[in-house]
């Protein structure tokens, strides 16, 4: 059995989407950041970092429970649970090739993304130097991701993996950038492509409906 500790953000939903990809069962407990219940002595003992999400596995490596946190770490663990070698080849440049844009994900577009959705949508304070410092460099983001995906339908290549399943919560609140989604076609294109996935739809209405 697998639980999911999680919320509504973009880091949350990437694990919700890899389970309703996989098929996987599972239990959402959700964790309301928003009453800092992240911060609780129980989901401590789970996620040492204070943050979402976080998943325990009953039938870990070796039929031992074990527990996870960090959603790039997670996205990792459940494609090798599951040997889906399409979602993250075993070896090679395959492989490389989907680690790398995961990890573009998790050191760019997440840590960037957050920071504009702090500074423009919920700081107390109106800061027009980090408005402008984090948004610039959103939008390099886009521009890289936009002239990569004019050759490529995924960003690992042809087929869809965890890197896709990574960036698309964090594309998905373009209407908190400062931008037009439409400024970068390719990055639309393929926005809407993944959008008509089952498993994408499900997982993003996981704990909630997408804010």
């Amino acid at each position: 059995m697998i639980d999911l500790y999680t919320w509504g953000t973009p880091n949350g939903k990437k694990v919700s989407i890899m389970l309703e990809e996989l098929g996987l069962s599972y239990t959402v407990h959700p964790i309301n950041i928003m009453k800092d219940e992240q911060f609780a002595p129980d989901f401590l003992k789970i996620s040492p970092n204070n943050k979402i999400p976080a998943l325990t596995d009953a039938d870990g490596p070796g039929g031992e429970e074990m527990a996870l946190f960090e959603s790039g770490a997670i996205l990792i663990y459940l494609a090798e649970k599951c040997q889906r070698e399409d979602l993250l080849p075993a070896s090679g440049e395959a492989r490389y090739k989907v680690l790398q844009w995961l990890m573009f994900q998790m050191g760019g577009v997440g840590p960037m993304f957050g920071q504009v959705h702090h500074f423009v949508k919920f700081a107390k304070q109106d800061v027009p130097y980090a408005k402008e410092r984090y948004s610039t460099e959103l939008k390099r983001l886009y521009g890289v991701m936009n002239t990569h995906l004019a050759d490529n339908d995924h960003f690992a290549g042809d087929v869809f993996t965890i890197a896709d399943i990574a960036i698309y919560p964090w594309v998905s609140r373009y209407e908190w950038h400062p931008i037009d989604l439409g400024d970068y076609p390719h990055v639309k294109r393929w926005y809407d492509m993944i959008s008509q996935r089952e498993s994408v739809e499900a997982g993003m209405n996981v704990p909630t409906p997408p804010a």
